[in-house]
């Protein structure tokens, strides 16, 4: 298992770059003078080509060694972050921040694939855990690390510290992960190919509109929180938040296994999930309950993938692989299209607070997709 850690640590450095760039947009607007709407394209550009780049790349690198990959894939990223960290114009930050998409999205499955694939039979189970874990724990702890690097330094620190995560989680992998063989990731058109399914395409969409309500509004939590707070000061919300996505990662399982009722999860959680957005503007002044909202919408947005899985694997017993591919990328694509959805209405004058509007407009679809699902595909 000691040889997990090293894919789990890869992992945290995706889980950390992923979320951390939100929390750093103040500081990206003033170092490049753009708008606060123009800078989460930054968030936009990386959730795209995370989303695209294994389904695109899984065919070109079909029968390529797995460690080669991973390190290749590890080195463009932490590459791609130095770029970030010294980038003299937005538009080579824009750049940069795609090509460590990219690779955080080649690198992810394979680790996932790889850490299954260097254990016993017995510790498969645990070994995924631990990878999957340890990008939670990337949002959980690297967040709130990196916010408070950036606040005693500069934003740049923040990403300089993720360039030495990834150079240590490199120099791991080369030393000491074995040379592995594991099943081709599904490529673009077998994805592509389970939206034939009607059931596949409708859950996906759930994933998508629910991605594009709660990855989005985190995005531009930075001027939300400022609006309505006063304060600049995200760490606490974020850290929140994270420990909600860890809580919920770490017990829908549980839930899925006792109620053995996925379809009912995912509509209680679309509906908690609703509330506690609806909840942040209401009890942001109220002490200590206005950071429950964060709690339960980190734990709500982190569970609602497990048993859309869960289902997916039911429609598509022969095919489950290319269906959880496929949800996977959706949810990335749906934090994509929120990122630049937000900016889009920052930047026609509507107010932060219109983005919590326009994030409940995408939750109601996503709810009513649901019914739908449930009345429809029994």
């Amino acid at each position: 298992m000691n040889k997990v850690l090293i894919l789990s640590l890869g992992m945290f450095a995706l889980g950390f770059d992923a979320y951390i760039v939100a929390g750093l947009i103040p500081g990206i607007s003033e170092t490049y003078q753009r708008d606060i709407s123009q800078v989460g394209l930054a968030v936009s550009v990386f959730t795209l080509f995370y989303a695209l780049s294994a389904p695109l790349f899984a065919s070109l690198l079909a029968g390529k060694p797995v460690k080669k990959i991973l390190l290749y894939s590890m080195l463009v990223f932490t590459i791609a972050n130095s770029i970030t960290a010294f980038a003299p114009t937005f538009t080579i930050l824009l750049v940069s921040r795609a090509i460590a998409g990219a690779a955080a999205g080649l690198f992810s499955p394979l680790a996932i694939s790889a850490s299954s694939a260097i254990v016993s039979m017995e510790q498969k189970g645990r070994a995924i855990g631990l990878t999957l874990g340890g990008m939670s724990i990337g949002t959980v702890l690297g967040v709130p690390l990196g916010l408070y690097v950036s606040n005693l330094l500069n934003w740049q620190a923040s990403i300089w510290l993720l360039v030495i995560i990834g150079v240590i989680t490199m120099v791991c992998m080369l030393v000491y992960l074995p040379s592995v063989e594991t099943p081709t990731p599904p490529a673009l058109y077998e994805r592509l190919k389970m939206f034939l399914d009607k059931k596949v395409t409708v859950t996906v969409s759930i994933t998508f509109f629910a991605s594009i309500s709660s990855l989005g509004l985190y995005t531009y939590l930075s001027p939300l929180i400022k609006e309505f707070t006063g304060t600049s000061n995200l760490m606490i919300y974020l850290l929140v938040w994270g420990l909600g996505g860890l809580f919920g990662s770490l017990t829908i399982g549980y839930l899925i296994d006792y109620f053995k009722k996925p379809k009912t999860l995912v509509t209680v959680i679309l509906f908690i999930l609703t509330v506690s957005i609806i909840c942040i503007p209401i009890v942001i002044h109220v002490p200590l309950l206005k950071y429950f909202p964060f709690f339960v919408w980190g734990a709500m947005g982190w569970a609602s993938q497990a048993p859309q899985q869960h289902l997916l694997m039911s429609y598509q017993p022969n095919n489950g692989g290319s269906a959880v591919a496929l949800n996977s990328s959706l949810n990335y694509l749906g934090s994509s299209v929120g990122a630049t959805l937000g900016g889009s209405v920052l930047a026609l004058g509507f107010g932060t607070i219109s983005i919590i509007f326009f994030a409940l407009i995408s939750m109601l679809f996503s709810i009513l997709l649901q019914f739908y699902s449930i009345k429809k595909f029994k």
